[in-house]
């Protein structure tokens, strides 16, 4: 049987079946969006932005709601740029604005800090040499959902656009961006070796 054109050019069949919906700016995905991703959530949550700082501003009592998470068994791993790497550095003379990245950074590290020893919940910082594929590109996995956002030349992660995926079948665009990170952490280096290295 062959479909009509207009009905084949808009029906998914392919591995853009994996495309739940998509917004051209990553604050147009309401925060609702990201409230039931992770609440629904049972075996994995990985937040692997570059600093992850929204997350903690749009979200309330995330704190307590990933502590409950962990509990229960679900794992739940934070991806963060090194505040003081270069990448960090050339990025925020390429933002130029009064909230730098390397803030938004320490935002997350202070909340993570509240999470010190809830066995479940892990941190990394990304390697300097995937610093800059780090920061060009955030990936959020809840189970089988992802939220990807590209982010656009000068553009700070809110204006930049952002893709809901859901896995449908091995090798498509969800597994594609979710083997990214799973290669960005398997290189990172956990934050508390690398705090406790500082003091």
């Amino acid at each position: 049987m062959t479909l009509p054109n207009p009905l084949r050019a808009n029906l998914k069949t392919g591995h853009d079946r994996e495309v739940f919906a998509v917004y051209p700016y990553r604050s147009a995905c309401p925060r609702s969006v990201w409230a039931q991703l992770i609440a629904e959530a049972r075996s994995e949550v990985f937040l692997a932005g570059y600093t992850n700082y929204f997350v903690w501003l749009e979200q309330p009592e995330l704190l307590q709601t990933l502590r409950r998470k962990a509990e229960s068994g679900c794992r739940i791993r934070f991806l963060l740029g090194d505040p003081d790497s270069d990448t960090t550095r050339e990025r925020e003379q390429i933002e130029d604005v009064a909230l730098t990245v390397s803030t938004r950074i320490r935002v997350t590290l202070e909340s993570l800090a509240k999470l010190s020893g809830v066995e479940g919940i892990e941190a990394r910082f990304s390697a300097p040499e995937d610093g800059p594929n780090h920061v060009g590109l955030s990936v959020f996995r809840f189970d089988e959902h992802a939220l990807v956002t590209p982010h656009l030349a000068r553009t700070v992660g809110h204006d930049s656009p952002l893709m809901h995926l859901r896995r449908s079948g091995e090798n498509g665009m969800f597994d594609r961006f979710t083997e990214h990170i799973e290669e960005l952490w398997s290189r990172g280096r956990d934050i508390r070796s690398t705090t406790t290295t500082d003091a």
